[in-house]
């Protein structure tokens, strides 16, 4: 079923059963299985109709059952998808949620409202994030853990109470063509940012004092700067 004011490119395929409820452009050569919900209000006690979006770009998959929720006027009117993102069974996109290109979200995960996933990041099955927070780049989140703050960039999260830091994400890395001397240097980074005893701003002092040159360390770096909720960081004693 598609409702008013959904715009749809050509090479998409829709299957039977799924809903594209209004306010919707989805870009080229998308497949939508069946049973999917796209354009939905807002599950938001703040809604009151206004006349928000779903913005999805091209090529990617979302598959049976998976629900995608327009926008709010608090968050920005628009709930968006990149490129090349699949997003597995049963998966949960809430209002106002950011979704960059090539990103993986498997089944049954659920992102809360006003999260940002960055492009390449991985959420596997069951994965829970709380509304507002954010998935650097290139990072995964292993199944089943439960996410309360922003996930650093090129990192590995794990942790079924409360996802806390395992490393850097380094067969990602290598599969994604990732240099030795870059994935060596993140790998420094973050062992002095978060399994040293150094203070927070000496850690960073020194990491950029180190590794100011490679551009994925700056990245992880400005990312704990910019952070709103603060960072997982690792478990401890």
């Amino acid at each position: 079923m598609i409702g008013p004011d959904v715009k749809i490119g050509a090479g998409s395929v829709v299957g039977p059963c799924a809903m594209i409820e209004r306010n919707t452009t989805i870009g080229e050569r998308n497949r939508i299985w069946q049973f999917a919900a796209i354009g939905a209000e807002p599950q938001d006690l703040k809604f009151k109709g206004e006349p928000s979006v779903v913005e999805i770009g091209d090529d990617n998959m979302i598959r049976e059952f998976a629900t995608v929720h327009r926008g709010t006027e608090g968050g920005g009117m628009m709930t968006k998808i990149g490129s090349h993102t699949l997003v597995m069974t049963y998966a949960h996109v809430a209002h106002d949620c950011i979704i960059g290109d090539h990103v993986i979200l498997a089944a049954c995960t659920g992102l809360a409202g006003h999260c940002v996933i960055e492009e390449y990041a991985i959420c596997e099955g069951q994965v829970g994030v709380h509304q507002f927070s954010r998935i650097g780049t290139h990072a995964i989140v292993a199944a089943g853990a439960k996410v309360a703050q922003d996930v650093p960039p090129y990192s590995m999260v794990a942790g079924t109470e409360r996802a806390r830091l395992a490393g850097v994400n380094e067969v990602g890395l290598q599969r994604r063509g990732f240099k030795p001397e870059t994935i060596a240097a993140l790998k420094s980074a973050i062992r002095t940012l978060f399994f040293s005893k150094l203070l927070r701003d000496d850690a960073m002092k020194q990491v950029l004092d180190e590794y100011g040159t490679v551009a994925e360390v700056v990245r992880l770096v400005d990312f704990i700067n910019n952070s709103k909720r603060g960072v997982v960081g690792r478990e401890r004693e």
